[in-house]
């Protein structure tokens, strides 16, 4: 199965060991991200580093990990689907993963209810896609 994963999830991930962190590396999952996660992770690294008592290269290690399972897409292959996803996408800051999703014409994974307010994209919680593996 193939999915558009939020960062919201990876980061839930990292900060507890759970049935989202097993979900990760399920090999029945593709699981595919736009590039702007990168700077994401940046962004939140301290919060990441604070939240999980992680050393800086424990994180580093990891997300190195991450690399490897996520298929990390450059805007330029979703550009032309950005301006339909700020139409359609109930939350600003989501707005690559929709234009990805309708790229690809994948689900997106995020537990954000929020996106589950329009009707263009499925957009499935963590149980959902539990529920859908074979």
């Amino acid at each position: 199965m193939d999915f558009v994963i939020d960062a919201n999830i990876l980061f839930a991930a990292l900060i507890k060991n759970s049935t989202t962190s097993a979900l990760l590396f399920n090999q029945n999952l593709n699981l595919f991200a736009p590039e702007f996660i990168l700077e994401e992770f940046m962004k939140y690294h301290e919060v990441i580093l604070h939240k999980t008592n992680r050393t800086k290269d424990e994180l580093s290690s990891i997300i190195n990990l991450l690399h490897q399972i996520i298929t990390i897409v450059p805007q330029e292959e979703y550009q032309q689907f950005i301006e339909k996803a700020k139409s359609i996408c109930p939350d600003e800051k989501d707005e690559m993963y929709f234009a990805l999703a309708l790229k690809l014409n994948f689900a997106v994974w995020s537990n954000d209810r929020k996106l589950k307010e329009q009707e263009e994209i499925k957009v499935l919680n963590t149980k959902e896609v539990l529920e859908r593996l074979p």
